[in-house]
């Protein structure tokens, strides 16, 4: 942040066309106008919520937020030794709003659905950027690359689970001996696919077997969920009717189990069907970018560690709030029956691409959409009155192999 903030505020630029847009926006609205300066006014002027001894903030207000929000625009993710080595998800927009998203200006400015319309229009925008040829220079940067001898060891370390150890280009689809390893843009290096022979489908033949849909760590199994529940609270039980969007199929999952897991920066971001079935019903919900649930929100400046990790900690607020894609699958064993699929978006990772349609047929395993940069989260929902049996460990460290077993569904009496 402070590299960043030192580049902008010694060479500012001209507004891109969206963020003249926010900015006009933000002027010409007295509530959101309000809500804005006074998250900023929120934030305590002590550390570590400010850059020095004298009480200065990292980011100023919402101007100084724009002009940072307009040097991202035309920047890739780099990466850093200093923030990946410690597990940092490097995302930039989420850093720069981490303290004022926290405050209860802030939860009300990041829950407005007309600020949220306006965060896409600036998210679309670095999406543009991040999937052209112009984005591909931070792959093989000497000191910013994502192929220099650090981050490859990164990557593959965070694909390596188990005994067996694998080198990136063994992992990965690339081309080491071709500029960038073959990849034409950031985004397309983000979406890279594995060697089909590294992540076999769990057990193909056996229909009670539930795939992994995303290789991801585990953060939580619930069981006998509630149609609908205080989700913003601390324990942020799930509520299906908010997760589902009101949709009528929600009935389907009341007194169900929900699986929910975190995929970080380094990991693979393509989703794989749970189950072998037929795609009732497919569907991206719009929702909220930067919204987090308030009790992860400020306060002591003890409480930075667990701030600093905000984004896994909210996990199941976001299932209700964030923007996400509902996939619904009818499987073909009878026994499991309706299956449901969130792909949740987290902070700047709001882009969710589905790659079926409703009424295709898929295999377990099949790929069905993917992620398009940064950590993001997601849920596998299974139906009430089924026994399902073999979850992982959510206090494992480790990701758990996309297409491996998920769980086992035992055939009814």
């Amino acid at each position: 942040m402070n590299s960043i903030i030192e580049k902008v505020d010694a060479n500012p630029k001209e507004y891109h066309p969206v963020i003249k847009e926010f900015k006009f926006f933000i002027e010409n609205n007295t509530r959101i106008y309000l809500l804005v300066n006074s998250m900023f006014e929120e934030i305590p002027s002590k550390k570590p919520y400010s850059k020095d001894a004298a009480g200065h903030k990292q980011v100023r207000d919402y101007e100084h937020m724009l002009m940072l929000f307009n040097h991202i625009l035309t920047s890739a993710p780099e990466w850093s030794d200093s923030s990946y080595g410690i597990g940092m998800v490097g995302t930039p927009f989420n850093a720069i709003l981490d303290w004022p998203m926290g405050t209860p200006s802030g939860f009300a400015f990041f829950l407005d659905p007309e600020v949220n319309v306006m965060m896409k229009k600036v998210l679309n925008a670095w999406a543009k950027f991040l999937s052209s040829p112009d984005s591909a220079y931070v792959l093989s940067d000497d000191n910013i690359g994502w192929f220099s001898p650090h981050a490859t060891e990164d990557l593959a370390a965070t694909a390596n689970i188990g005994q067996t150890t694998y080198e990136f280009k063994e992992l990965f689809k690339c081309d080491p001996s071709a500029k960038h390893h073959g990849y034409t843009s950031w985004d397309n290096f983000f979406t890279r696919h594995f060697h089909e022979d590294k992540r076999p489908v769990a057990s193909p033949d056996d229909d009670s077997v539930i795939a992994n849909a995303c290789e991801s760590k585990p953060y939580n199994v619930a069981r006998n969920v509630a149609a609908r529940d205080r989700f913003w609270v601390k324990g942020q039980p799930y509520s299906l009717l908010d997760m589902l969007d009101h949709d009528p199929l929600h009935e389907q999952f009341i007194g169900g189990t929900i699986y929910q897991a975190f995929l970080s920066a380094l990991s693979y971001h393509r989703w794989h069907a749970p189950v072998s079935g037929t795609v009732k019903k497919a569907y991206i919900k719009d929702g909220t970018y930067f919204s987090e649930p308030l009790f992860e929100g400020l306060g002591d400046p003890s409480s930075h560690e667990i701030r600093a990790g905000g984004e896994k900690t909210g996990q199941g607020y976001l299932t209700a709030t964030a923007t996400r894609a509902i996939m619904f699958f009818e499987a073909d064993n009878k026994d499991i029956g309706l299956v449901c699929f969130l792909g949740i978006g987290m902070t700047e990772v709001s882009t969710c691409e589905m790659n079926v349609k409703e009424g295709q047929h898929v295999k377990k395993g099949d790929e069905i959409g993917m992620f398009h940069y940064g950590g993001s989260t997601h849920c596998v929902i299974l139906k009430g009155g089924l026994q399902v049996e073999g979850f992982p460990d959510i206090e494992s460290e480790e990701n758990v192999p996309v297409r491996g077993k998920l769980a086992v569904v035992k055939k009814k009496d």
